[in-house]
């Protein structure tokens, strides 16, 4: 069955209605749990009112590298940023010597430098003064800077002609934008933007660039002021106040505290501290952390991602990579386990697909059944990820909650109304999808020389 398969325009018309009206049916219990827990003494610390976002401008120039160095000199002292330099220089060093293994190897020790006693505690002492935000500032500077300077060295190796600088280094650690809290770019997509003299821009890319911000502010706007009202972030602490909810509601909350990765740079009626709790499984699939670990771990080894034994290798390699920087413990080793898992159980499940009897099923049916029986199994696999990360974004108790709720006590009645929810949910992400496809199609085909 191809991506470009297309379903009847009413039943598409359906799945969009079931969808919304349960959204707006379970939403509207969500609200107003949220409002009448507002004031539970157990919400008194996590809860206040007003919202606040907070912007960052983008710099250009490698003139920024030194003011950002200056930047964090004077934020976090210069000691600080002598430790820092050291870690550059060495992993500048080893991208002299050519070996992508070494660099790896090098990387992921500084970086267990950063996350890990005894040498934690003794870098950590390098900071000069207290304030409030020194310990997720030291945590951000210092792990994207390995992840940068890492980026560097592989990109190093794998292009020996290029010959890059320690400056050129430099520049891209520095980058005040990015320094604290990323996101990751890749130093060869770094390198090529501010080597620009001139920016070059396709005609009508302004245009889209000013329509695509104008879009992400509306949509911080609307996320904020979600979050300032429906307190998912906070019900979930209640085991109590959540047992109480109705399962749409609880189903709609479940979904929302582990997507709602963008209230913890937004900020909204949940304090900074209760969202803290979100920022480190946010902050690895965040698209700059992602793209880095996927071209140097994960596609490296994994290649198409399609033969069993790569595929286990790239996912244990990277989840083992991602454990370290989010800090070796106990609900971490278990995240990772579970997603690992999890990738590599959605691949055995496809070969199983493959396999001569089933094969043969699938071709009997139309390409039409054959997407709806595939949307089925991928609103299943929809709630197994939604499981696997709701351990590590909430907690374990409050997972057994929502198992017990929705799979247990709710079945069959909730059990199958969540699972229609979510398949045409996916039904509807496959046609979003396959539109993109086709207008690809007819974009390639018109720029093809006749």
């Amino acid at each position: 069955m191809g991506i470009k398969t297309a379903l009847p325009a009413a039943e598409l018309g359906l799945y969009s209605l079931v969808l919304s009206g349960a959204l707006a049916y379970a939403g509207r219990g969500l609200l107003e749990a949220s409002q009448d827990g507002a004031h539970r003494k157990a919400f008194r610390e996590s809860v206040r009112p007003g919202w606040e976002y907070i912007g960052r401008k983008m710099l250009r120039s490698w003139m920024y590298a030194v003011y950002g160095a200056l930047a964090v000199m004077g934020t976090m002292g210069p000691w600080y940023l002598l430790l820092l330099l050291g870690h550059c220089v060495g992993l500048y060093v080893a991208s002299l010597l050519g070996q992508p293994w070494l660099c790896l190897g090098l990387g992921l020790a500084s970086l267990a430098s950063f996350k890990m006693d005894p040498l934690i505690s003794w870098q950590s002492g390098f900071v000069t003064g207290t304030f409030d935000l020194q310990e997720v500032l030291f945590h951000g500077g210092s792990s994207f800077t390995v992840l940068r300077c890492t980026s560097f060295a592989l990109e190093s190796c794998a292009h020996p002609d290029r010959h890059y600088s320690l400056a050129d280094l430099l520049k891209y650690n520095f980058y005040l934008p990015f320094f604290f809290f990323g996101p990751i770019m890749t130093f060869d997509r770094f390198h090529a933007q501010v080597s620009q003299v001139e920016p070059v821009r396709r005609e009508g890319e302004l245009w889209h660039i000013r329509a695509q911000a104008g879009l992400s502010v509306v949509a911080i706007m609307a996320v904020d002021i979600f979050f300032h009202f429906f307190y998912i972030l906070t019900i979930p602490s209640d085991l109590k106040f959540a047992n109480r909810l109705p399962d749409s509601a609880l189903g709609t909350l479940t979904v929302a505290s582990t997507t709602g990765f963008a209230s913890i740079v937004l900020g909204t009626g949940d304090t900074a501290v209760n969202m803290a709790k979100t920022l480190n499984s946010w902050s690895l699939q965040s698209s700059g952390e992602k793209q880095t670990i996927n071209r140097y771990v994960y596609n490296h080894i994994g290649g198409e991602h399609s033969a069993v034994i790569p595929e286990l290798a790239a996912t244990v390699a990277t989840f083992a990579i991602t454990t370290l920087w989010l800090g070796p413990c106990d609900i971490v080793y278990l995240w990772s386990f579970l997603n690992c898992f999890g990738l590599n159980f959605e691949l055995w499940m496809q070969k199983l697909a493959e396999w001569g009897p089933l094969a043969r099923i699938e071709a009997s049916l139309s390409v039409q059944m054959s997407r709806r029986v595939r949307a089925l199994f991928g609103a299943m696999n929809f709630w197994a990820i939604i499981m696997y990360n709701l351990v590590s974004l909430n907690s374990l108790k409050f997972t057994e909650l929502v198992a017990r709720r929705l799979l247990l006590t709710g079945f069959p009645q909730t059990t199958l109304s969540i699972l229609f929810v979510t398949y045409c949910g996916v039904q509807l992400v496959k046609e979003r999808e396959r539109t993109l496809a086709l207008e690809e199609e007819q974009k390639q085909d018109k720029e093809k020389p006749e």
